[in-house]
This record gives structure tokens, sequence and C-alpha cells, in this order.
């Protein structure tokens, strides 16, 4: 089984910034694309920065300039720093990897809990 725990969400007022962290965990043997998704209420889910493991970086159009996204493929882990934010970034936000366990042949995609954002003065 493999495990993405997220933290670092939370109250924050316009125009400021956070720092949102997850770490994969458990029997991995690679670890593909990793990145940052979110959701806001009566909304879909939607790509907020990706990496790929040879770094190759994508941004939804929202958040460029704004959002960057580093990876540490010894750590394990894939941060989210989040700055200038803005009302309408208020969303939870789901870390995200393409792995491939020690007993499987295939990837797949594992989902981490989800930590919420709010974005309000």
């Amino acid at each position: 089984q493999v495990q993405l725990v997220e933290s670092g969400g939370g109250l924050v007022q316009p125009g400021g910034s956070l720092r949102l962290s997850c770490a994969a965990s458990g029997n991995i043997f690679s670890i593909n694309a990793m990145g940052w998704y979110r959701q806001a209420p009566g909304k879909e889910r939607e790509l907020v920065a990706s990496v790929s493991s040879d770094d190759n970086m994508k941004y939804g159009d929202s958040v460029k300039g704004r959002f960057t996204i580093f990876r540490d493929n010894k750590r394990k882990t894939v941060d989210l720093q989040v700055k200038r934010l803005r009302p309408e970034d208020t969303a939870v936000y789901y870390c995200n990897a393409e792995v491939r366990d020690s007993g499987s042949l295939y990837e797949y995609n594992v989902w981490g809990q989800g930590t919420q954002v709010t974005v309000s003065a």
C-alpha cells in the first residue's frame, strides 16, 4: 500500500502565502508524475501543478506565476508554494502520484486525503 499525506493548509488573507507539503510512503518501487489538484465547492477537480519524474512541470492557467511546485525524489515529497492568494483559490487541495509498488507491474494513481485552503479577509 502506498499512501500520500498532505500538510500545510489553512486560513490565509488575500495576497498571502502558504506552502503545502505531500509525502509518499509505503512499498514504493517507483514514482512517475507527482502533482497537486484542487476542488472548490460545486466545481470539478482541476490540475494545479504537476511535475514528471524528469522535472517537466505543468501549471493550471489560473496559478501560473503565483504557484511553484517542488519535488524531492530522494525524500519522495512534492511541495506547492502558493503566493498572492486570491479568494478564488479557496478549495481542498489534493496530492496525487502515479506510483508503482513493489508488488505490481503497473502504475496506478494514488490520492491524498486533501487539505483545506481558505482565502478570506
